[in-house]
């Protein structure tokens, strides 16, 4: 049976940065639970099958189907019976006014030259399952419309950040000032300031004296909000490190010097292509966050790597994931709440079937990075629509025999809000209260009333969902992400 109609899927599914894993026992089984339930409820409510799971029910059925089938003692989601039959119930779990800012958003130019130069990138796009965005050209799914529809009308996503990719500058799929373009529509669409942008830097990309001159570009004439860096990645294989003296510190000097101090670093997801796999990994972080206390480095997935099963925190097993930020920190004294982030994006994806794992994962950045350092991000759109995402978290809870044993904290509301938006508010100098008073006289905003009452979100999930789906993904691009 199909699960396109799902509020997201229960297929093992990959961004492209690594390896998905096999689909288990348990995924099947949690598949055929959810359409099961959206068979009988759909009958007893009096509405189709496809309007019961596009509505809080849907997602209500969905994260019920995970607490039931992963048995989960640490996390689960607060959803009752009486949910899966009446949407006021479920709305009480999985609907919200929060301030949702999204620091890691993408999407590509389908005409652009980039797809000559960028081959591999290009068939990539066209191999994933295109599904309700229905393009004939495959990569236009990933367009600049797709991307306004799925991020600001089928979402409760309010801001967003256009992230970078690591790409050379020929093959980039998103050039910055395509970015920068994308931007200017959003604002002229509405009275508040929905998008920012990122600026990429790659200083293993000779000759760095061109790398930073390109940073004052960005930076003046585009009016970059942050920087993202890929540490992991370079034209020849080779990465480097966050305080390499070399490379990474006149990079965090120039952008000191041009007044834009935030940093974005992807570290976890090995991209699968090194045969030497270390710079994803963020030992580094804690080191150069102690040489640039008035810099803000905010750390993209958060360490977390899929090969790694995340328990509590263990300095003693941190060579990887999780942990390994952890201990990057306090082995070079950095205290939480201090000038480390820790974004979530694609992190929250992956752990929303594994929820005792997102029980550790969340714990222990909140306990160890800081309730006011753990930020919002979703990758999207590789992904599809961020809304189940944003649903599930609202309903997700860290039980009380967690939070007992391992000092974790409780996922409040309030912790959700600032984890959704106002932690991230802080870096990049936005004033939620400012954004939510335009918001009534905000073009994005009627038009997105005006969507609600005939949606069609799309619960199409894209991405690799097999290992020889990626495989084959990394031999069309050489072996490498762009």
């Amino acid at each position: 049976m199909s699960d396109e109609l799902l509020p997201f899927s229960f297929d093992p599914v990959s961004n492209g940065e690594f390896c998905p894993p096999p689909k288990s026992a348990r995924d099947g089984e949690a598949e055929r639970r959810v359409h099961r339930i959206a068979e009988r409820n759909a009958r007893r409510t009096g509405v189709s099958r496809r309007t019961f799971l596009a509505g809080s029910c849907g997602i209500a059925a969905t994260l019920s189907t995970i607490n039931e089938v992963w048995g989960a003692r640490g996390g689960r989601y607060a959803i009752g019976p009486d949910m899966l039959l009446e949407p006021e119930a479920a709305a009480q779990a999985v609907e919200g006014k929060e301030f949702v800012f999204d620091i890691q958003s993408h999407h590509v130019m389908p005409e652009a030259p980039w797809r000559t130069v960028n081959p591999g990138m290009d068939l990539f796009l066209k191999a994933l399952p295109a599904g309700g965005r229905g393009e004939k050209d495959r990569v236009k799914g990933f367009s600049r419309y797709w991307y306004t529809k799925e991020m600001f009308l089928d979402s409760d996503t309010t801001m967003c950040v256009l992230s970078a990719v690591p790409a050379t500058l020929e093959g980039n799929p998103l050039p910055e000032q395509d970015a920068a373009e994308t931007r200017e529509i959003v604002d002229r669409l509405g009275k508040s300031k929905r998008l920012l942008i990122h600026g990429m830097v790659a200083p293993n990309v000779d000759p760095l004296k061109a790398q930073l001159e390109g940073m004052e570009k960005l930076a003046k004439e585009l009016k970059i909000s942050a920087w993202k860096v890929y540490t992991l990645w370079g034209p020849k294989g080779e990465g480097w490190w966050l305080d390499d003296e070399k490379l990474a510190l006149p990079m965090i000097e120039k952008g000191r010097e041009l007044g834009i101090k935030v940093f974005c670093s992807h570290k976890g997801f090995p991209l699968g292509f090194f045969n030497a796999r270390r710079w994803e990994t963020p030992v580094d972080v804690g080191r150069v966050a102690k040489l640039y206390p008035d810099v803000s480095f905010i750390i993209y997935h958060s360490g977390y790597d899929p090969a790694v099963t995340e328990g509590p925190y263990d300095a003693a097993k941190a060579a990887r994931g999780v942990n390994c930020l952890i201990k990057s920190l306090e082995d070079n004294g950095i205290k939480p709440n201090t000038n480390v982030y820790a974004e979530i994006g694609s992190t929250w994806y992956s752990l929303m079937k594994k929820p005792d794992q997102a029980a550790h994962v969340l714990g222990k950045l909140l306990k160890h990075v800081g309730e006011d350092r753990v930020v919002w991000g979703t990758d999207s759109i590789w992904y599809g629509s961020p809304q189940p995402q944003i649903q599930a978290f609202r309903a997700f809870e860290v039980t009380q025999e967690f939070r007992e044993q391992h000092g974790y904290p409780e996922l409040t509301k309030a912790v959700k809000a600032k984890i959704f938006g106002l932690n991230a508010a802080k870096p990049y100098g936005v004033d939620p209260k400012q954004i939510h008073e335009a918001l009534p006289k905000d073009e994005v905003e009627k038009l997105k009333q005006a969507y609600l009452n005939h949606p069609q979100p799309t619960y199409a999930t894209y991405g690799p969902k097999t290992r020889r789906e990626f495989l084959d993904f990394l031999t069309r691009r050489g072996g490498c992400p762009a």
